[in-house]
């Protein structure tokens, strides 16, 4: 395995064209797979017999309180990575563990939390995030079974993000890649073959998340880790974590805007197309997910190369590292597009046969999903400024594309353009975002070309 100074030498001194590749293929593959699970998870939920169309609508009334449940995990999880990156980058190791303890302790925290409060008011919960009488059923059985692993899903997953940020990425992506697909496996079986509907395919979720905990944890204890989990460093110290909160802010506010999206347009799609548009929307972002999860992973492989140099004071490095994953990020969204304008039949089918869940999935995508390729510059221009530790930039960019510019536009449009308008409301919000993002980072390449100057 990489030694602590082989690894800080390399970020330092390799070229940044491979060291983005080889940091962020195997989170790109470890993401892939993830879509891959979501993709094949909802398609086997949509393919329930009878019930499948209204069991996806139920699935998209969840996604409301999954991306509040994911704002917690990912976000502290980068937050804590990213210190570890920044610490090792300072030559701190001792911090550096000190950031690993406080992210496990915060996670398992926030996650008991959470769980403690869906035991007594999920049914509320969803009937709030919009669900009806005919999707309560599938909305219930679904998330009752996902709380449950809340306790060990966060400090699990944070855990596994910290493998990445002291500079194992093949590992991360190993875990995440074999958990991912050992839910491939234990879906059907308990879908089809237990005959459990859709509380099987949350089991099968939750399975995966206690294995990714269990491995994470081991190696960090027993493992050959350059970092160790001291029982020590668990536990919540002010100083360590308002570092680790300072840079999960962004990543929070992306993620819990996402959830607050989600409930402003499930209660739209619901005034406008009813049940059935909700299903026809979550089919239709499951498509948009499969195009943006290598995009995550060239954040996540990027987010160590930038945080890094930039805590060495090497600013073009990081400059170069965005560079870069933008260019990724805009060549695969643009594949994306393609994709749903030559095969969107193909592409809808995975997830439904109803013949008016397509037809309404059929027109949304040729609408929703028009500016793929700008969602690249969106994320990875907030993520540059998450990396550096620019929280307040960070926070308020990506917070621009989703609350700032969107939610306006979907409260507007669908006024003038009915259903058409809930589907047009975030391509719009794309472009106005791209254009703002693009003027943000010249403005600070420009203020770190001249730190770079006053440091040689």
């Amino acid at each position: 395995m990489t030694s602590k100074i082989e690894t800080t030498n390399e970020l330092r001194d390799d070229k940044v064209l491979r060291l983005v590749i080889k940091y962020s293929i195997p989170a790109i593959l470890a993401m892939m797979v993830t879509s891959l699970y979501n993709t094949v998870d909802r398609a086997f939920i949509g393919s329930m017999k009878d019930v499948g169309a209204l069991a996806i609508s139920g699935l998209g009334v969840t996604m409301p309180f999954m991306t509040i449940l994911g704002a917690f995990c990912v976000g502290l999880a980068v937050g804590g990575s990213t210190n570890i990156a920044i610490k090792l980058g300072e030559g701190n190791k001792e911090e550096a563990e000190k950031a690993l303890g406080n992210t496990f302790a915060i996670e398992l925290f926030v996650g008991i939390a959470m769980m403690i409060i869906s035991a007594f008011f999920l049914e509320d919960i969803l009937y709030f995030f919009g669900a009806s009488s005919d999707t309560i059923k599938y909305s219930m059985d679904y998330m009752s079974v996902i709380m449950c692993g809340a306790w060990f899903n966060l400090p699990g997953f944070a855990m596994n993000s910290a493998i990445r940020g002291e500079g194992n990425p093949k590992l991360a992506s190993k875990m995440m890649i074999t958990s991912c697909l050992l839910n491939l496996i234990l879906d059907p079986i308990f879908i089809f073959g237990f005959g459990m509907g859709i509380k099987g395919a949350a089991l099968g979720t939750v399975i995966c998340q206690l294995v990714i905990c269990l491995w994470s944890t081991y190696y960090f204890t027993k493992g050959k880790s350059n970092l160790k989990l001291r029982l020590k460093n668990i536990r919540i110290e002010s100083k360590i974590i308002k570092g680790i909160l300072v840079i999960a802010l962004t990543q929070f506010c992306m993620e819990l805007s996402a959830g607050f999206i989600h409930l402003i347009t499930n209660k739209v799609l619901k005034l406008y197309g009813g049940d059935l548009a909700i299903g026809a929307m979550t089919a239709i972002t499951s498509i948009n997910l499969l195009f943006y999860m290598p995009v995550f992973g060239i954040s996540q492989g990027m987010q160590t190369i930038i945080a890094y140099n930039y805590g060495a004071k090497q600013f073009d490095r990081a400059k170069k590292a965005l560079s870069i994953g933008m260019i990724g990020a805009i060549g695969i969204l643009s594949l994306g597009l393609i994709a749903t304008r030559l095969f969107p039949e193909i592409l809808i089918g995975i997830f439904t046969k109803d013949a008016t869940l397509m037809e309404l999935a059929l027109n949304g995508i040729s609408i929703y999903s028009l500016t793929l390729p700008a969602v690249g510059i969106c994320i990875l221009g907030a993520v540059y400024f998450q990396s550096i530790g620019n929280a307040k930039m960070s926070i308020v960019l990506s917070l621009l594309r989703q609350v700032i510019v969107f939610i306006p536009l979907i409260l507007l449009i669908p006024k003038l353009l009915g259903l058409n308008g809930v589907w047009a409301a975030q391509p719009l919000a794309d472009i106005i975002s791209t254009l703002i993002i693009v003027g943000f980072l010249i403005k600070e390449f420009k203020v770190d070309s001249v730190r770079e100057l006053s440091y040689r």
